[in-house]
């Protein structure tokens, strides 16, 4: 199985620079879906994550939340676990 990491934000949120940055460092591919730039888009992330706020940050099809919570997989290590392909 592949993982699919996904990001619904901006091209100028600050939020979501830091979670590109995170993945970008770590190698981590991920699609992305600028929602200022793809507005229909807005409903998708809403109906599949519950939220507005930006960004919302998918794995596996299961919101994981926006950039601090990404962050907290990170340092707790949980966020290699996600990302394993078993």
């Amino acid at each position: 199985m592949t993982v699919q990491v996904e990001i619904y934000g901006t091209s100028f949120c600050r939020h979501c620079l830091a979670a590109r940055a995170l993945l970008d460092s770590r190698r981590i591919h991920y699609t992305e879906y600028l929602i200022d730039l793809m507005p229909l888009e807005r409903a998708e992330m809403l109906r599949r994550c519950g939220r507005k706020k930006v960004p919302q940050i998918l794995i596996n099809n299961v919101p994981i939340g926006g950039d601090e919570d990404l962050m907290a997989l990170d340092a707790s290590g949980e966020l290699d676990h996600l990302l394993k392909n078993d």
